[in-house]
């Protein structure tokens, strides 16, 4: 063989671990790609809740009559929610519709009263005067308490009427960093 064949040949192997360093030594970025996003468990956490809720109340509900779903407020503060608590309210009714329950949309409505950047929030008071205007039948209501690394979440469905609790599910998220930017006031 050639000399500077060889040459050649022991300096592209000299080169490599060189190469092979650089490209492990860039930084990676703090973005979430497909499979760290597809994998979240906000979705799931937020999917089982519903599912559950949904066990809960097989045979007490009507199929003719719409359950309404109210914004997921801060318990501290009931009259303040974030993106999390709307977002959380939003996989809450779609799972529920998902599952065969009616639902119904109060974002296009015009007589429910829509605090700017809350969402549909719902005050005991409230709750009467709004379901019976919509003919429904249970609202879906809940709260979120944050603490430094956790979200707790509940949720229950309310008979309007009686103020009963016919299902009810308390579950919890780590707050990773997509939940924490969910959670800055906006």
């Amino acid at each position: 063989m050639p000399t500077h064949v060889l040459t050649l040949a022991r300096a592209s192997v000299l080169a490599l671990p060189l190469l092979l360093g650089a490209c492990s030594s860039t930084p990676v970025k703090d973005e979430g790609n497909y499979s760290t996003i597809s994998s979240n468990q906000f979705i799931d956490a937020n999917y089982k809740a519903a599912d559950s809720l949904m066990h809960q109340l097989n045979g007490k509900l009507m199929a003719d009559k719409p359950l309404i779903m109210a914004t997921i407020v801060n318990i501290d503060a009931l009259e303040q929610t974030t993106t999390l608590g709307r977002l959380v309210s939003e996989q809450l009714s779609t799972r529920l519709a998902q599952g065969g329950l009616s639902m119904l949309e109060m974002k296009l409505r015009n007589s429910v009263y829509l605090k700017r950047n809350q969402g549909e929030l719902m005050l005991t008071r409230e709750i009467g005067e709004v379901a019976t205007a919509h003919n429904a039948q249970a609202i879906v209501v809940g709260s979120y308490a944050e603490t430094s690394d956790m979200v707790f979440i509940n949720i229950k469905v309310i008979q309007p009427n009686t103020n009963f609790v016919l299902a009810g599910q308390d579950y919890v998220l780590a707050k990773e960093a997509i939940v924490r930017s969910m959670l800055q006031r906006n």
